[in-house]
């Protein structure tokens, strides 16, 4: 059988050299202003030096450039891409047209991966990007399993589905964790916020937002120069039921690694490449083993719970 990818997104070049000896068969870079939700911001030049280091380990390197693009990014995106495609970059993942349309014209050679997230929800979606070039098709993450074997089976592009960590359940531009905490000072207001924690960072320790109905659920708020982030409340977690993706032929699954340390990223890696592994050495005998869940247990965060986000629930409309 052909393996499927494991794939993470990495914060700098050390992190790019960590997770791939962990087990990665491919890493995501990108720069702010062209990438959506990065655990670090690395420009081309560090891309290309990333793709050297990658390509002797037999790894791959792909370039997140799926921000919602204004105009005055549309216009630098042909030199970027072109950069890009200089440094031998194996994909980029996009959303906005803009940006196939200059991949078109200064980078033809690219491969492109499909990455709207919450529209990418069914295989005639996949299809009409498909005949437009996009050889991967990143699935949304609130469909269910039932709807990933589908479109695997009806689709012919590559299929990408996380596995892993967080989900985004909101995104704004603004800064409005910022704006929020401006306002509550220039108004004179003391305590009582109904923001918990000290800093907006990219850890789990930072701001979170607390619902009344369910008070033991925190989501985080990851805030950065592309605007305001809220996060799921706990972690999908797929490993146990891994095999019913590995048996439809999914061919990448990602990690999520925004708000987690290095070390507790390359536990997961390792973790998913055991299973990974485990299966295409007998498709037929395999079993999962319960002590491969064991050290992300050990290192999980008490307030987060690991599940299988939507996989088993019912999609009601």
């Amino acid at each position: 059988m052909k393996k499927p990818e494991l794939l993470i997104a990495a914060a700098s070049l050390e992190e790019v050299q960590r997770y791939v000896e962990a087990g990665a068969d491919a890493v995501v870079l990108g720069e702010a202003r062209y990438g959506l939700r990065l655990p670090g911001d690395c420009n081309a030049a560090q891309i290309a030096e990333a793709v050297q280091g990658a390509h002797p380990r037999g790894a791959r390197v792909y370039v997140a450039v799926n921000n919602l693009m204004d105009n005055d990014t549309v216009a630098l995106l042909p030199d970027y891409l072109a950069q890009l495609a200089a440094a031998n970059v194996h994909a980029i993942l996009f959303g906005d047209p803009a940006v196939l349309m200059a991949a078109r014209a200064s980078a033809p050679n690219l491969k492109l991966h499909w990455n709207a997230e919450m529209t990418s929800t069914n295989y005639a979606t996949a299809e009409y990007w498909g005949r437009r070039g996009a050889s991967r098709f990143v699935l949304a993450r609130e469909l269910n399993m039932d709807q990933v074997l589908e479109i695997k089976r009806s689709c012919k592009l590559e299929v990408q589905v996380q596995v892993h960590g967080m989900t985004n359940i909101y995104h704004s531009k603004r800064p409005l964790v910022g704006n929020y905490l401006d306002h509550q000072q220039s108004a004179g207001v003391e305590g009582a916020l109904p923001l918990a924690g000290r800093t907006i960072g990219s850890r789990e320790d930072g701001l979170y937002l607390i619902e009344v109905e369910r008070p033991d659920e925190r989501y985080p708020i990851y805030e950065d120069s592309n605007g305001t982030h809220i996060m799921s409340s706990d972690d999908i977690c797929i490993l146990e039921s891994l095999h019913e993706l590995l048996e439809v032929g999914i061919d990448s699954f990602s990690i999520e690694p925004l708000m987690k340390t290095v070390e507790y990223n390359e536990t997961v890696i390792r973790a998913y490449r055991k299973a990974i592994d485990a299966y295409a050495a007998d498709p037929e005998g395999y079993r999962f083993e319960d002590t491969w869940l064991d050290p992300i247990r050990a290192l999980q965060h008490p307030d987060r719970e690991l599940s299988f986000g939507f996989f088993y629930k019912e999609q009601i409309y």
